[in-house]
């Protein structure tokens, strides 16, 4: 762990010697089975790497080394604000993907420095709660309702099926709110029209919002009613070309290979690459599972249908703050444990014991 940090604080301090600023780190686990969202929870830990900062803000810059797939929409306006309290200069490093709430913290930028593999994303929000139908696939989550899937319900009723009668449009859109709730849609609206805020808010932050108020509204249509897909990878050509975003920096070689590196070293530390399959930990391979009915599984507990057959605990690294000063982790100690349904089955279940950050 140590070493890891070491090799980390290399790049970290090259990147800074490369660019004349001060870097701070904010890496999310994008890994499947146990991503991570950004959270308010963050902006404590970064204003602790902020303290750290010796010199004036007008003299000082700081670059923000950014990855995540997103999360808390209310975020991006925080932690831009916060860290713009330090600095004079504020940019922000893609090495790879900054989706959603990690775009918007990117449109708060002075600068946007994007590896050829960075990525930024549209800024259209998921809503999921209480009122969201439940996914078919797995009753305890709920769905998640974009606002560009309910638009595009409407105008394929009105423009591809040429439904254009109002009593037929009210009809069509009843029948949606059969399948989802009232609210849930309100909220969907309401989220939309908070993105939509929040960009023009953080553009203006380095922009004249009078004078540029054309090319804003545009930037933020662009990356919300007509980037019609919420996963759309943008790369940092589109960015520039087609989103109009006119932060976008110059290609720098030497900053891109200081960022990928960096990157994969945090790749490595996160397991990015190595999906967490839950059976695959608790039991190693699939022939154990299969031997299940003929072979304890645990040294003290017998494979006795509906009794816990096995448990196993782990701990994973799940995010990352840091700088050359100070490395800030978010990690999970957890239980998995395993059941032998009557019929044959095996059910998995996580205890997580400990979530939470922790500086080293």
């Amino acid at each position: 762990m140590e070493e890891d940090r070491k090799k980390r604080i290399e790049l970290i301090k090259e990147l800074e010697r490369i660019r004349g600023a001060h870097v701070i780190t904010y890496i999310t686990s994008t890994r499947s089975g146990q991503e991570v969202q950004m959270a308010m929870d963050c902006i404590p830990r970064v204003y602790e790497h902020l303290r750290l900062i010796k010199g004036l803000p007008a003299e000082t810059k700081i670059d923000l080394f950014l990855c995540s797939n997103g999360g808390d929409g209310t975020v991006p306006w925080r932690l831009v604000t916060l860290i713009r309290e330090f600095t004079n200069r504020f940019s922000v490093l893609v090495p790879y993907q900054a989706f959603s709430a990690a775009t918007l913290t990117a449109l708060g930028a002075d600068e946007i420095v994007m590896h050829p593999m960075g990525m930024l994303g549209p800024t259209d929000p998921t809503v999921a709660n209480q009122f969201t139908p439940p996914d078919p696939t797995n009753p305890t989550q709920r769905l998640g309702i974009s606002v560009e899937d309910v638009s595009a319900y409407v105008s394929l009723v009105r423009d591809d099926c040429g439904i254009t009668h109002e009593d037929e449009l009210v009809q069509a859109f009843s029948h949606l709110a059969g399948q989802v709730h009232p609210l849930a849609l309100g909220n969907v609206k309401r989220s939309i029209a908070q993105s939509q805020m929040m960009a023009r808010k953080l553009l203006g932050l380095h922009r004249d919002a009078a004078a540029d108020e054309h090319l804003i509204n545009e930037i933020v249509d662009n990356l919300t009613s007509k980037s019609y897909y919420h996963g759309h990878p943008i790369n940092r050509t589109e960015a520039k070309d087609q989103i109009r975003i006119p932060t976008i920096a110059d290609k720098a070689p030497e900053v891109e290979e200081a960022m990928w590196q960096l990157y994969l070293l945090y790749a490595e530390a996160l397991q990015i690459d190595t999906p967490f399959d839950v059976t695959r930990f608790l039991y190693g391979d699939m022939d154990a599972v299969l031997q299940l009915e003929r072979t304890p599984v645990h040294p003290n507990v017998l494979a006795t249908p509906g009794v816990p057959g096995a448990c196993k605990k782990g701990s994973s690294q799940l995010a990352f703050i840091e700088s050359s000063g100070r490395c800030d982790v978010f990690q999970s100690d957890f239980e998995i444990l395993g059941f032998q349904l009557p019929d044959g089955n095996i059910a998995m279940r996580q205890v997580v014991k400990r979530l939470e950050w922790n500086a080293q």
